[in-house]
């Protein structure tokens, strides 16, 4: 066997923490904020003043959409992944745990506890139109990881499905706040949905070379890292452009959309047996996502109250 078909040394099952630690780490708290943001973010900006604000579906949706929507996402993922997590060097870390097959159990019910009365709760507050987008919401994340959908395992729809799990809770939080399906609306979900796709994309580059060798397809394994890499920054130009179409100040959001292109543009000859390069792109997009957090609560702030 040649050095360059060595398979990675396993990476060691976490067990910090405890079971309920070891099994909240699997949730990627590191990740919490960019779902609940999206519904609390979407909601608000929807309901037309503090008035008309329903504080019971506010707070579900938010403390659901930060850690039992996130559990459930990658818990279930973890649990289902755990082989090909286990030589996967990147996990151990913020980018996931690889999760101890004994609670694997453990996080399965967790995951379906936890997130059993919100659903139930969300879907008696709201109407057919919210519960409809819930329900996708929902499936979308378990169809992800689930053995007979592995959705992960689909190209090009694993991509798809990814941005659902982000852009969802703003939809859900529009449809709660019973808002209007404007130009402005669908432009800025739009945008948000190419920006996921792009993201998601971006970080199949660096798993090329070892989802190919486990027999797992992606878009990447699809496209090689140099076209995936095109694709997703053809993906945040297109997000882009959508943003630019928004009513003044909402169309300075489309300038949050340069710094993911220059974080990806320098990997855009990148060969497949270099993959893992990508690895350092994707870190600083993980940090990205939060200066692009507090700028989009800056704009957010401006157009709600002036500020």
């Amino acid at each position: 066997m040649s050095p360059a078909e060595t398979v990675p040394a396993p990476v060691a099952p976490s067990r910090r923490g405890g079971v309920l630690g070891h099994v909240l780490a699997s949730s990627r708290p590191l990740s919490w904020v960019n779902t609940a943001y999206p519904f609390a973010a979407a909601y608000l900006l929807s309901v037309g003043g503090s008035d008309r604000i329903d504080w019971w579906v506010l707070a579900l949706g938010t403390v659901w959409f930060l850690v039992p929507y996130n559990l459930l996402m990658y818990g279930v993922n973890d649990v289902f992944d755990y082989e090909s997590d286990l030589r996967n060097p990147r996990k151990g870390g913020v980018e996931g745990v690889v999760l101890d097959r004994a609670v694997h159990r453990t996080t399965i019910a967790a995951a379906v506890l936890s997130n059993l009365p919100f659903v139930v709760a969300l879907a008696l507050l709201g109407d057919a139109v919210s519960t409809l987008v819930l329900a996708v919401s929902v499936f979308a994340v378990v169809a992800y990881s689930a053995p007979g959908l592995r959705f992960k395992e689909r190209p090009f729809l694993d991509s798809l499905t990814s941005s659902t799990h982000f852009v969802s809770p703003a939809v859900l939080g529009l449809a709660m706040a019973d808002a209007p399906l404007t130009w402005t609306a669908f432009a800025a979900l739009a945008g948000f949905f190419c920006w996921g796709i792009g993201s998601h994309a971006f970080g199949a580059v660096q798993d090329i070379e070892a989802d190919r060798a486990g027999g797992i397809g992606s878009v990447g394994t699809v496209l090689g890292a140099s076209r995936t890499t095109a694709f997703a920054l053809a993906a945040y130009v297109v997000a882009g452009v959508l943003l630019l179409t928004l009513p003044w100040p909402g169309l300075l959001a489309a300038a949050l959309v340069l710094p993911y292109v220059a974080n990806v543009a320098p990997y855009l000859r990148l060969s497949d047996a270099e993959c893992e390069r990508a690895h350092a792109g994707w870190r600083r997009f993980l940090w990205l996502n939060y200066l692009t957090g507090f700028l989009v609560t800056q704009l957010f702030l401006w157009m709600t109250i002036g500020w």
